[in-house]
C-alpha cells in the first residue's frame, strides 16, 4: 500500500472543501490535506478515507459506512475511490479483496441440491424454498427443496422459519427463544430483555455487553439499534433516553429473524 501522504488538489472543482477538522481521523495523526465533504456530510481527508476504508477489507466487510455517530450512511466504491484519491496499487488491492469478500460471501449463498448435488445458489434470503434448475428439467416438474434441512420442499410456497418437514428448525431462532433474560448494569428500570437479538436490519444474532448505554452496534451492518426495544437508536432516542426504559417497553422475543434486502 501506498505510505506517501495523500493530498487533495485545491483546484479540484468537483470536490466540496471544507474548514472542519478531519472527521476519520480517529487516531488525531494530523493529516495535511485539505478536507473535502464526503455524500453523507462528513469531513474528510483521503489518508483518513483510506485507512478507515482498509479496515473494513481486513475484517472481510465488503461495504464502506462512515464511522461518525449516528450516522450509517454506506459509500459506494466509486466515491471511496474518489474521495480517497486510491493509488493504483490501492485499487489493485480494494479490488483484489472486495472479489474475494464476494466470492466468500456467494459460498454463504450457495448449497448442493439434495437430489442431484449441483451447487444452487439462493437469490432471496428471505425464502427458505429453492429450486433446483436442474432436477427441474430433468424431471420436466419443478423441483424445490429447503435451504434450512436440505429435504425436498414440503409446504406454503415461501417461508423463512422453516419447511414442513420433520426435524427442521432454524438453530438462530431456537437460541433467541431460549436465551437467558439480562441485567443491565448502568439502564434504569428494564426487566425481561433477553440477552440475545437479531439486528433488525441484517438478522446477525447479537448479545449485549450488559455495560453503558442500551444501544449496539451490530458489527456486520453498522446499524446502531436499541436492545431493549429493537428500534434503530436514533428513533429510540426521541421518546426516551440512553440509559432509561423505553416509551414502548421491552420488545418480545423475536420470532423471524430480518432479512437485509439489498440497496
Amino acid at each position: 500500500m501506498n505510505k506517501t501522504e495523500k493530498s487533495y488538489d485545491p483546484n479540484d472543482k468537483t470536490l466540496k472543501f471544507v474548514d472542519r477538522v478531519d472527521e476519520l481521523d480517529f487516531l488525531y495523526e494530523g493529516f495535511g490535506s485539505l478536507r473535502a465533504e464526503m455524500s453523507c456530510g462528513h469531513a474528510v481527508t483521503p489518508m483518513s478515507l483510506t485507512k478507515w476504508c482498509c479496515r473494513f477489507l481486513e475484517r472481510g466487510e465488503s461495504r464502506f459506512v462512515c464511522g461518525m455517530t449516528g450516522c450509517n450512511k454506506e459509500w459506494s466504491y466509486e466515491e471511496v475511490c474518489k474521495m480517497a484519491l486510491l493509488t493504483p496499487e490501492e485499487k489493485e488491492y480494494f479490488e483484489r479483496t472486495l472479489k474475494i469478500i464476494d466470492d466468500r460471501e456467494r459460498m454463504k449463498n450457495t448449497k448442493l441440491c439434495p437430489e442431484c448435488k449441483v451447487p444452487v445458489m439462493r437469490n432471496d434470503e428471505s425464502n427458505l424454498r429453492v429450486r433446483c434448475q436442474v432436477c427441474s428439467k430433468k424431471k420436466r416438474k419443478d423441483f424445490d427443496f429447503c435451504w434450512q434441512c436440505l429435504n425436498e420442499w414440503k409446504g406454503p410456497e415461501s417461508r423463512t422459519d422453516r419447511c414442513e418437514n420433520d426435524g427442521c428448525f432454524s438453530e438462530a431462532l431456537i437460541t433467541l427463544m431460549n436465551c437467558p433474560e439480562m441485567v443491565f448494569h448502568s439502564v434504569k428500570d428494564v426487566t425481561g430483555c433477553p440477552s440475545i437479538r437479531a439486528c433488525p436490519t441484517c438478522g446477525s444474532l447479537v448479545q449485549h455487553s450488559s455495560q453503558f448505554c442500551k444501544s449496539i452496534v451490530c458489527p456486520r451492518c453498522k446499524v446502531k439499534f436499541c436492545f431493549v426495544c429493537l428500534k434503530i437508536m436514533t428513533e429510540c432516542t426521541k421518546t426516551s433516553k440512553p440509559y432509561s426504559s423505553c416509551s414502548g417497553g421491552v420488545a418480545p422475543r423475536q420470532t423471524s429473524i430480518p432479512v437485509r434486502h439489498p440497496k
